[in-house]
C-alpha cells in the first residue's frame, strides 16, 4: 500500500529537482557571465558596456524624384575593453539590389541599385570605398588605426540611393509621398557576447541597433511636410506662424487639432516660402531615425498626459491621405494607446516626446513613428496601431536584438495588444480576436515547424516557425506567468526587468533571471517548459473517480507538454455549475499530470466535467469533457 505513495513522492522530488536546474545557456552567453558583463541575478554585470554613436545626418528628399542624397558625420565611441581593428557598416537599402538574400519573392518594382557611397572619410582623411555589385546589407571596413578602448573615431559618408517603387517597411507610398527608414549608413552593434552583428537583413527578421544621439536635417521642397523621429527644432523656420502656433497648441492639450489639410498645404500657406525648407529633428538615446514626406497628406495632432507624477505630455500626430476614413480617428486611437499603455501595462510612462502614425503599407514600428495600412474597419486599424505603439517599450525602451530574439519584442507587443484589447472590446471579444489572429493557426497545425522551441534563434527561422514563436507562443508564455504570479508580483518583476535594462541590450537570460530574482522564486521550471521545449497546447481528462470519501478525483494529463493555465467547469444535473481556475503552478511538481479532488456540493449530482483552456486553444478538445454515466 505504501510503496506506490513513496515511489510517487520520490518521483515528484526528482522532477522538481530536474525542473529547478539551470537553464541551457549558449557558450557565448556563459562567457559573458565569466567576463562580468552580465549577471545570473538578471542585472547588468559590473563590467557591462555598450558602444554609442553620435550621428549628424543631412538628407535631400525631392519627390517625385526618387533619388535620396545624404551626408553624415558619425562619432563612434568604443566603450568596450576590446581594440577594434575593423568596423561593420550597415547598408540596409541594399536589400533592394538584385541577387540579395531575401526570404520573400519580390516584384521587379521592388528592385533598385541599392546604396552608392560617394565619399568616405575616417578622422577627416578620405579613403577609397568600392561599391561592389555584390555588397550586401553590411560591409566590413578596416580602420587606418585600431580603435582603442574608451576612444572614438569620426566617420564621414556621402551617399545616394533610389526609393523603391514598392513600399514595404520603407519606400514610395505614392509619387510624392515617401516613408524613409534605414536610409543612412550606420555602425552595426558590437556587443559583449556576440561581437560584431554581421547578420544579413533578409526583409523578414527585424533590427538590432545601439542607443545613439541623432540630429537629422531633411531638405524638402516648399509645400512638403516632413514628419520624423525626435523633436522638430525651430518649427518657425519651416512653418508659417499660424501653423507653427497650431502645432505648438497640440502639444499642450487634449483637443485633436487639424494642423493642416491637403487644401491648405497645396495653397502654400502652411510651409515657409523657400524653394527648399530644411526640417531639423533631434533625438537622444534612441535606436533609430525614420521620416516621412508628403505634399498632400492631412496632418492632425494632439497630446496626452503619460506621466501623472510629473504631468509630462507626449504628442500624438497622424499623417494620411484624406480618403482614409480610419485615419481621421488615428490621433484618437494613438492618444488612447499612449494613455492606456503608460498607466496599465506595461505601466511605464511612454518614454518619448511624441509619436506619429503615418498611413503607409508596412504595419511597422520605429522609434516615435508608425507606418500602418489603412483598413475599412476602424476597430482593426486601432488594433494594429496599438500593437505598433506597444513596441515603444519593446524594443525601443529596451535595446533588444530583434533579429535574433524576436520573441523579446513581438511577444510583448502581442501581450499588450491583448491586454489593451480587453479594455477596448471586453475580455470575451478580446480573447476571440487574440485566438483568431495569434493562436488558432498555430495550435491546429501539427507540422514540426510549430514545435520548435521559442528560444530558437529567429535568424534561423522563417515562415510559420518564425511567426508563431515570435508572436503567439511567446505571448501565451508571458500571459501564463502573469496569471501564475498575480498582477502585483508580475508588475514588480516586469518593472524590475525594464528598469535594469532600459537603454541597454537585454538577452533572454537577463529576462528569465530578472524575473527569478525580483519574484524571489526559481522559475526555471517554467522557463524551460515554455521557452526551451518542443511542447504544444493539449491537455486532457484522463479519468474521473466518482464518489470517493473526499469527492470527485480528476486525473488531468498534459499531452502537449506546455504548462498552461486552465479552468475546470463542473456542471450539475440541476443546471448549476462551478468554475475553478488553476494556474501553471499546478504543473511545477509534475509537468505530465495533475490530480485534483473536487468536493461534491451537498445535494448535487454531477453531470459533466470540462477543461476550459481559454486562449490556450487545445489542439484536441475531444478529450476535454467527461460525462457522468
Amino acid at each position: 500500500m505504501h510503496k506506490p505513495i513513496l515511489f510517487s513522492f520520490s518521483l515528484l522530488l526528482s522532477l522538481h529537482s530536474l525542473n529547478s536546474q539551470p537553464l541551457y545557456t549558449p557558450r557565448d552567453i556563459r562567457q559573458a557571465y565569466k567576463n562580468g558583463t552580465r549577471s545570473t541575478d538578471g542585472r547588468p554585470g559590473p563590467r557591462y558596456w555598450q558602444n554609442k554613436g553620435h550621428y549628424e545626418i543631412t538628407v535631400s528628399a525631392m519627390p517625385p524624384d526618387r533619388t535620396i542624397r545624404g551626408s553624415e558625420s558619425i562619432t563612434y565611441t568604443n566603450n568596450s575593453p576590446d581594440t577594434l581593428k575593423v568596423l561593420v557598416i550597415r547598408l540596409t537599402p541594399n536589400i533592394h539590389k538584385p541577387g540579395m538574400t531575401r526570404l520573400f519573392t519580390v516584384d521587379p518594382s521592388y528592385l533598385t541599385d541599392g546604396v552608392s557611397i560617394d565619399r568616405y572619410a575616417e578622422n577627416g582623411r578620405a579613403k577609397e570605398w568600392r561599391n561592389n555589385p555584390t555588397d550586401g546589407t553590411w560591409k566590413t571596413v578596416r580602420l587606418d588605426a585600431p580603435l582603442l578602448p574608451n576612444d572614438s573615431v569620426r566617420l564621414n559618408f556621402d551617399w545616394h540611393y533610389q526609393v523603391s517603387l514598392t513600399s514595404n517597411r520603407e519606400g514610395m507610398i505614392d509619387s510624392t509621398t515617401f516613408f524613409l527608414a534605414y536610409f543612412y549608413p550606420r555602425v552595426a552593434v558590437y556587443d559583449d557576447y556576440n561581437g560584431w552583428d554581421r547578420m544579413d537583413f533578409t526583409d523578414l527578421q527585424e533590427f538590432y541597433n545601439d542607443f545613439n544621439d541623432y540630429t537629422l536635417h531633411v531638405g524638402a521642397p516648399r509645400k512638403f511636410i516632413v514628419w520624423a523621429t525626435g523633436q522638430l527644432q525651430d518649427p518657425d523656420s519651416v512653418l508659417t506662424p499660424a501653423y507653427a502656433r497650431k502645432l505648438a497648441a497640440s502639444m499642450t492639450g487634449d483637443d485633436i487639432i487639424s494642423v493642416a489639410t491637403p487644401a491648405q498645404i497645396a495653397s502654400g500657406e502652411v510651409t515657409a516660402p523657400h524653394p527648399v525648407n530644411t526640417w531639423t529633428w533631434s533625438a537622444t538615446d534612441v535606436t533609430d531615425m525614420a521620416f516621412a514626406i508628403s505634399d498632400h497628406f492631412a496632418w492632425d495632432a494632439s497630446s496626452v498626459v503619460v506621466d501623472d507624477a510629473t504631468g509630462r505630455r507626449s504628442g500624438v500626430q497622424s499623417a494620411y491621405n484624406d480618403t482614409a476614413k480610419d485615419f481621421h480617428r488615428m490621433v484618437e486611437f494613438g492618444r488612447h494607446a499612449l494613455d492606456w499603455l503608460s498607466h496599465n501595462w506595461p505601466g511605464v510612462p511612454y518614454p518619448f516626446p511624441k509619436t506619429t502614425i503615418v498611413q503607409g503599407f508596412a504595419d511597422m514600428e520605429y522609434p516615435m513613428m508608425v507606418n500602418d495600412n489603412t483598413t475599412t474597419d476602424p476597430l482593426f486599424s486601432r488594433f494594429v496601431a496599438e500593437h505598433e505603439i506597444a513596441h515603444s517599450w519593446f524594443p525601443f525602451y529596451m535595446g533588444i536584438n530583434e533579429s535574433r530574439f524576436a520573441f523579446m519584442d513581438e511577444g510583448w507587443a502581442t501581450t499588450f495588444e491583448r491586454l489593451i484589447g480587453g479594455a477596448d472590446l471586453g475580455n470575451e471579444k478580446a480573447d476571440e480576436a487574440y485566438k483568431e489572429f495569434r493562436i488558432n493557426s498555430y495550435t491546429y497545425d501539427p507540422s514540426s515547424e510549430e514545435d520548435l522551441p521559442i528560444i530558437t534563434p529567429a535568424d534561423a527561422l522563417k515562415g510559420i516557425g518564425y511567426g508563431n514563436n515570435a508572436y503567439g507562443k511567446a505571448s501565451l508564455a508571458y500571459l501564463a506567468v502573469k496569471d501564475m504570479l498575480g498582477d502585483a508580483l508580475f508588475r514588480k518583476c516586469l518593472h524590475a526587468y525594464m528598469d535594469r535594462w532600459h537603454g541597454k541590450h537585454p538577452i533572454p537570460w537577463d529576462f528569465f533571471y530578472s524575473f527569478n530574482d525580483a519574484s524571489g522564486k526559481n522559475l526555471n521550471w517554467f522557463w524551460k517548459n515554455w521557452f526551451f521545449s518542443n511542447n504544444y497546447l493539449d491537455i486532457a481528462i484522463d479519468k474521473v473517480e466518482e464518489n470517493t470519501p473526499k469527492g470527485t478525483v480528476v486525473h488531468i494529463r498534459n499531452i502537449g507538454g506546455f504548462d498552461i493555465p486552465f479552468d475546470i467547469v463542473e456542471k450539475f444535473t440541476d443546471g448549476s455549475s462551478v468554475r475553478s481556475h488553476h494556474s501553471s503552478a499546478v504543473w511545477e511538481a509534475d509537468p505530465t499530470q495533475f490530480l485534483i479532488t473536487l468536493p461534491m456540493p451537498s445535494g448535487k449530482k454531477l453531470q459533466t466535467i470540462q477543461l476550459d483552456n481559454g486562449i490556450y486553444v487545445d489542439a484536441d478538445a475531444s478529450n476535454n469533457t467527461w460525462h457522468a454515466k
